[in-house]
C-alpha cells in the first residue's frame, strides 16, 4: 500500500501504451506518500494528460478485485476532470 501504478493498455495486441506510477522518479519527488488519495489524484491526472498527449480519449476502468471507493475512484476521478473519458 505504499505505491500506486495506473496503466492503459491495448488488449487486442497486449500492449501498454500509457503508464504512470508513483514509483517514477519525477512523481516521487513530488509526493511524501506514494499509497495515499492525493498520491491517487496526482496518479489520475498524469496518466489522463499522457493519454491525451499519445491521442487517446476514452478509456475502459478495470479495477479487479477493488472496489469502486478510495484511491481507485480518486485516480478515475481525477482523469475524468483531466479531459479523460471513462
Amino acid at each position: 500500500h505504499r505505491n500506486l501504478g495506473c496503466q492503459l493498455i491495448d488488449d487486442s495486441i497486449g500492449r501498454t501504451l500509457v503508464s504512470v506510477s508513483t514509483r517514477d522518479k519525477d512523481v516521487r519527488d513530488n509526493l511524501k506518500f506514494g499509497g495515499n488519495c492525493d498520491a491517487a489524484k496526482m496518479i489520475g491526472q498524469l496518466i489522463a494528460q499522457r493519454a491525451l498527449e499519445a491521442g487517446i480519449q476514452m478509456v475502459r476502468l478495470d479495477r479487479g478485485c477493488y472496489k469502486y471507493h478510495g484511491r481507485v475512484a480518486a485516480v478515475a476521478d481525477a482523469a475524468r476532470e483531466a479531459g479523460l473519458k471513462l
